[in-house]
């Protein structure tokens, strides 16, 4: 199968504007074990911030953006792999953003149309349109203004 060429323009992040109702962030040891370690970090996270939404699916995603900066991108140089919780508000939507040094997002539309046409997901990343959350991506910048990777986010909805 032939990879689809990369989108001229990355999907837009969603901003954030003014102080969130909650906002957890940190940065673990990008090796083998990040998927897990982060699943353990970002439960009771979710769980004190008292997002409404399936905490299940969302720790699930949170592991799995975490390995795919391991096994499908690029560390930083310090091997970390930074992590953010955003709620913007108390009962909204929840926004998780995982940062790698690799400025390209290979196979995206791929991977955001997975499973919307009745075969069975491909990559860990379906929990997101599984759970009717979105993904997108967009280039991260020093503060200079130079491209020194991308930031991943995925956003979901509280639950009904």
């Amino acid at each position: 199968m032939t990879p689809s060429p990369q989108p001229t323009e990355p999907p837009a992040l969603i901003e954030i504007g003014g102080q969130p109702a909650y906002r957890w962030e940190d940065r673990l040891k990008g090796d083998e074990y990040v998927g897990s370690n982060g699943r353990l970090r970002v439960r009771p996270r979710l769980t004190v911030a008292r997002w409404p939404g399936n905490i299940d699916i969302a720790t699930r995603v949170c592991g799995h953006l975490m390995d795919n900066v391991v096994r499908h991108a690029k560390l930083f140089p310090d091997r970390m792999v930074p992590i953010r919780l955003i709620c913007p508000s108390r009962h909204g939507e929840l926004i998780i953003e995982v940062d790698d040094a690799l400025p390209e997002f290979p196979g995206f539309d791929e991977i955001v149309a997975q499973g919307t046409d009745g075969y069975p997901p491909v990559t860990g990343l379906w929990w997101i349109a599984h759970a009717k959350g979105r993904l997108a991506w967009d280039l991260l910048r020093s503060d200079d203004g130079e491209v020194i990777g991308k930031t991943v986010q995925a956003v979901f909805p509280p639950s009904p």
